[in-house]
């Protein structure tokens, strides 16, 4: 059974920075492609980044390039979201969810699998 699990999330002024982390587990974490997402109160969910299942391709919203980073350690069955220079509308439920066909996409039917989500917090 595939299980993904995201931490890291919590409250952080405006400027500050998070590290999300995704772990997997129940699949060959390797051969996935990764997609962050989140979705704030009142608003339809939106893709944050994604990452290839070899780590070369990587997409970013407008919203967060140069702000965001995506990476994995497929060693660890980890993906990670680095986030800096957080801004109050950054304030979101984060998810995670794995493609099995490894391509990098923002198009969220595409994903099969989905954590929980966890909640980041920026005040202004």
């Amino acid at each position: 059974q595939v299980h993904l699990v995201e931490s890291g999330g919590g409250l952080v002024q405006a400027g500050g920075s998070l590290r999300l982390s995704c772990a997997a587990s129940g699949l060959t974490f390797s051969t996935y492609a990764v997609g962050w997402f989140r979705q704030a109160p009142g608003k339809e969910r939106e893709s944050v980044a994604a990452i290839s299942w070899t780590g070369d391709g990587t997409y970013y919203a407008d919203s967060v390039k140069g702000r965001f980073t995506i990476s994995r350690d497929n060693a660890k069955n980890t993906v990670f979201l680095q986030m800096s220079s957080l801004k109050p509308e950054d304030t979101a439920v984060y998810y995670c969810a794995v493609d099995y066909l490894g391509r990098v996409s923002q198009w969220a039917p595409q994903y099969e699998y989905w954590g929980q989500g966890t909640q980041v917090s920026v005040s202004s």
